[in-house]
């Protein structure tokens, strides 16, 4: 059987953490915390299991793309062959879980997105704006339709993740998941979609996304991806579903 383990990187998240986790263990073989220098006792509400529930402590905060890279390799350290994603806020549904690993196991060399398509008519209307704006670059970009690439709700084949290689700094903290989606698709991984739930779960903090900071440093890594490739238009063929894949 495929060993799957699930990676949640966590800041200042001790209001639902736990809630999160327990919900999570049931569908995966492992549960990784990747505790991302928080201040507020998240690591204090992580119940941890041996073998089951781990908790990897970083000193101080990093940002997501690090957190995420952590954890990943510490996945792969331990024998996943595949590493789901997901956000310790409690904004992905656990339960849909089981979906994205059959998505995988029918699509073994696809990374599996948890597409935020049901029940979309709820989402903030500008938020759902800067969505459609990202799927469009970032899709021409890998040269797939995409939509949702901005869920961190994922499936990362393990084969995906030991040729991986992207900047994972301080700097990179929302750029990285948008990135992986481009250089997933140069290996050969391209995306599937799953639709699942949309969850706005009531703020207990504010956003670690930076608007405009975060925002602009997508733009600029996707900027110069199109222009390593002389503007990928047949990417933009592919976004747009005009052409096929070879």
């Amino acid at each position: 059987m495929a060993v799957v383990h699930a990676l949640i990187p966590a800041h200042n998240e001790a209001p639902t953490i736990a809630a999160v986790v327990a919900a999570t263990q049931p569908h995966v073989d492992r549960v990784i915390v990747v505790d991302d220098g928080s201040q507020d006792g998240t690591a204090d509400r992580i119940g941890v299991q041996p073998g089951i529930v781990e908790l990897l402590r970083l000193p101080r905060n990093r940002g997501k793309a690090n957190a995420l890279w952590t954890g990943m390799q510490h996945a792969l350290e331990q024998g996943a062959d595949a590493v789901i994603t997901l956000d310790a806020d409690g904004q992905h549904d656990a339960t849909e879980i089981p979906n994205l690993i059959a998505a995988w196991r029918a699509h073994p060399h696809h990374l599996v997105i948890g597409a935020r398509l049901k029940g979309r008519e709820t989402t903030p209307p500008l938020r759902l704006f800067g969505n459609r704006t990202a799927d469009f670059w970032i899709g021409w970009a890998s040269g797939q339709p995409l939509r949702d690439s901005q869920s961190g709700f994922r499936l990362y084949p393990a084969d995906l993740l030991r040729r991986l290689e992207l900047p994972h700094g301080e700097r990179r903290s929302f750029v990285f998941e948008s990135e992986a989606l481009i250089e997933a698709e140069r290996l050969g991984f391209p995306v599937t979609l799953v639709p699942v739930r949309c969850i706005y779960p009531d703020q207990h903090r504010a956003s670690h996304f930076r608007a405009a900071t975060d925002t602009l440093r997508i733009i600029q890594m996707v900027a110069l991806r199109l222009l390593a490739r002389g503007l990928h238009p047949l990417g933009l063929l592919r976004h747009l579903g005009l052409l096929r894949r070879p």
